[in-house]
């Protein structure tokens, strides 16, 4: 395979063009067994590829530096860049990443996984560049959705004040602008209304009215016309008005024009916007059929595309079907995405309710703004984000949500630890970022009966509410049981004993439960409480059990740092119970790596085994044997 041979981009820039577009089909047939295999995002990387070569052809990484926006567009990238011989690792554990990562390569010039910082970073390495007097150039490469994010047009408003010789590759892999680019619809519909495309529309029906007797061929003809002045202006003005030269569109799978088009404008003195169109999943049928199905994806039949079939029922589609129960019983329910119908379970809402449905696009802080305005007019918004995600509107929670204690439900997925995506995914900060802000309730599920309790809880609840749950699958096994609202701050005891108390929240109670059985052989007795809330905390329970227990320990999926355990010390402190033994157990103040979540949860000793040995470590003070806290059958 020509492929094997390509050590960096510079074995590319000898290829002749039919040599590029074969390497291209190679590199493609490589994508999909390896994401078929590993899983990972299939139809943005065989979107990008053509437009992956054509760029190391004509620029000349590391020297130039390359910003892949969101990241899962990159594969290609680390094909060609040296990284073929390890590209079987990609999202396993101790792998490649599955995201740009400048630790991983000095072609990675800017770790991104998450959306619309490329133009802004991009910038920042251009302007450091001018700073330090150095020569190099500094490519964007935005699309995928990433245009409707504000951040991407603060970057391309700076940039075009300044006028520097910045290159932006909007990869728009639509047939149009406004799909990808939907925050820019109304703004581009006003163009159309304007005073240039208005006038071209005037003088092509007066022209016509003029003609004798117009047949239908010629209406269509017009209409054609019409349709490409859309295409071709309107863009392009937009981008011009922001201070960019426009160029395109162009085919993003022609590499020869491609390779032209960088070329002629590789040298441009000031800012200029390259505007691509590609298709996502291009090459599969599949993943051109089905995009959003195969965006990030796990294991596949390479022949049928056919998912493995599930016997569970994940977090994320519980939430879906029980929201949409909900939402039929009361009709002030509304659902808030950003860009993720499908990862947060919402499709059947979607279906249902699709006029109480709102994708505001990869916005989260306009997402959460747009909720509270809704709840200030008697709606009851749910804004389904992940965790990772719903960091970009920190400000937004505590300002327009939090601070005017409106009744805005978050449902918080992927909470935790995510997995094979890596330190970009992880959930691992949401209970430390949101228990210490005022007004807001912060509660996490142990199983799906629970789930569905709490999120009855937090449509019912007159205030800021946030549910965390975890990317997993569970036994739905809750048909028949009545699903009643939780008493917010109220605690459970789920096990009786003297000697040790575990307090565990959400992902982590089952372990919590299920190390009890194993330090039982131990000769130690534990009582474990499922804390159920983070904030407000059931001290009333807690302090009882904690004042005549003396050995404690909090169990997390969350850092350590701020977060659970942290608070359940503050409360303990002010309670002046004094003289305990505790032990936080969590995730540590690093950022987690990539990997399966049980081997990561066994490797931060959350799992049942940890929690058992550092049960035994406090109360005897001395390390477990593996045969105390083997599991049983």
């Amino acid at each position: 395979m020509m492929i094997e041979h390509i050590k960096g981009p510079e074995d590319i820039k000898e290829l002749s063009i039919e040599d590029l577009r074969k390497l291209a089909g190679e590199m493609r047939e490589i994508i999909i067994e390896t994401v078929a295999t590993n899983g990972g995002h299939l139809a943005s990387n065989l979107g990008s590829i053509d437009l992956t070569i054509a760029l190391h052809y004509v620029f000349n990484s590391p020297i130039d530096k390359i910003i892949w926006d969101v990241g899962h567009q990159a594969y290609a990238h680390k094909l060609i860049t040296g990284r073929f011989d390890r590209f079987s690792t990609i999202r396993k554990h101790k792998g490649l990443s599955g995201f740009p990562k400048m630790s991983e390569s000095p072609h990675d010039s800017f770790g991104t996984g998450h959306s619309s910082t490329s133009i802004s970073a991009a910038f920042g390495i251009l302007e450091g560049r001018d700073q330090m007097n150095e020569d190099f150039k500094s490519i964007a490469v935005i699309g995928d959705g990433a245009m409707t994010a504000g951040l991407a047009f603060e970057g391309l408003n700076h940039v075009g004040h300044l006028k520097k010789d910045l290159i932006v590759i909007l990869n728009d892999n639509e047939m149009s602008i406004s799909p990808n680019v939907g925050a820019l619809s109304a703004y581009l519909r006003r163009m159309l209304m304007g005073d240039l495309y208005t006038k071209f529309k005037k003088e092509t029906k007066h022209f016509l009215e003029r003609i004798p007797s117009v047949g239908e061929p010629v209406l269509k003809i017009a209409k054609k016309t019409e349709e490409t002045v859309k295409g071709f202006i309107v863009p392009g003005l937009l981008f011009e008005e922001l201070g960019f030269e426009y160029v395109g569109p162009v085919d993003g799978h022609k590499i020869d024009v491609l390779i032209e088009t960088l070329q002629r404008f590789k040298d441009f003195p000031s800012p200029v916007l390259i505007h691509t169109i590609t298709k996502k999943g291009k090459g599969y049928e599949p993943a051109e059929k089905n995009p959003n199905i195969f965006h990030g994806v796990g294991p596949f039949d390479i022949e049928t595309g056919s998912l493995p079939s599930k016997q569970t029922k994940s977090y994320s589609e519980i939430f879906g079907s029980f929201l949409t129960e909900l939402a039929k019983e009361d009709s002030r329910i509304v659902a808030i995405t950003a860009a993720m119908t499908e990862g947060t379970g919402l499709s059947e809402f979607v279906r249902t309710f699709p006029k109480k449905f709102y994708d505001v696009g990869i916005a989260e802080p306009h997402a959460v703004s747009f909720a509270a305005g809704l709840a200030t007019r008697g709606v009851k918004p749910v804004v389904a984000i992940y965790s990772t995600f719903l960091q970009r509107s920190y400000d937004e929670i505590i300002h327009d949500v939090c601070l005017q204690n409106l009744p805005v439900v978050f449902a918080i997925d992927r909470a935790g630890i995510v997995g094979d995506d890596g330190p970009t995914h992880n959930g691992t900060f949401d209970l430390s970022y949101l228990r210490h802000i005022p007004n807001l309730v912060v509660m996490a599920p142990r199983d799906a009966y629970e789930f569905r309790c709490m999120l009855k809880t937090a449509v019912n609840y007159n205030g800021p509410i946030a549910v965390r749950y975890p990317r997993a699958s569970v036994v739905d096994s809750d048909d028949g049981k009545d699903i009643r609202s939780i008493p917010v701050g109220k605690a459970e005891v789920l096990n009786e004993g003297q000697d040790i108390l575990i307090i565990a929240i959400g992902s982590t109670v089952l372990p919590a439960l299920e190390a009890a059985k194993f330090i039982k052989d131990a000769g130690i007795s534990a009582a474990v409480i499922n804390a159920r809330f983070v904030k407000p905390l059931d001290m009333e329970l807690i302090a009882g059990y904690a004042h005549q227990i003396r050995h404690i320990i909090t169990v997390e999926e969350n850092a350590v740092s701020g977060g659970f355990g942290s608070a359940v010390l503050e409360e303990l402190t002010k309670a002046g119970i004094e003289g305990k033994k505790i032990k936080m157990l969590g995730l540590p103040d690093s950022f987690i790596e990539q990997g399966p979540q049980n081997h990561l949860r066994k490797k931060y000793g959350i799992d049942a085994e940890g929690i058992a040995r550092e049960a035994i470590s406090l109360v005897d003070n001395k390390s477990a044997t593996p045969e105390v806290i083997k599991h049983k059958n």
